[in-house]
């Protein structure tokens, strides 16, 4: 892992929340997008070096919107850039780690994306991002 990538922030309305980052970081996101496969859509901030994911479910069956339902809005998880994702998960799988999609997907801002379960990296959703070339 070579650096943190963005927090990804669950919230109930993307709109709303926009508002509350441009007036936070004094710009708005540079990019806002739909993941339909995963039930989601997202807008990204910079601010300085760092990234931040807000994320609104767009169907009640989203990973967001159960993530919603049982803790509100707040950090969803924090993703780590990675060189190679197939090496990264082999790594972690030998490790121990409980990595939920072996096979990595198409997530947002040009990205394949795998995720770790929280339940073996004390409670934090970890995403593991490799930008597609």
């Amino acid at each position: 892992m070579r650096k943190i990538e963005h927090i990804g922030i669950a919230v109930n309305n993307l709109e709303t929340s926009n508002l509350l980052f441009e007036k936070l970081f004094g710009k708005p996101p540079y990019k806002q997008e739909e993941v339909e496969s995963e039930g989601v859509k997202t807008s990204f901030f910079m601010n300085g070096p760092n990234k931040i994911e807000l994320l609104e479910a767009t169907n009640s069956d989203s990973p967001i919107a159960k993530f919603l339902e049982k803790k509100g809005e707040g950090i969803h998880h924090i993703a780590f850039d990675v060189e190679n994702i197939l090496e990264e998960i082999a790594r972690l799988k030998e490790e121990g780690f409980i990595v939920l999609n072996e096979i990595p997907k198409k997530g947002a801002d040009n990205k394949l994306v795998a995720f770790l379960h929280p339940k073996g990296t004390n409670g934090v959703l970890i995403e593991l991002c490799q930008e597609i070339r």
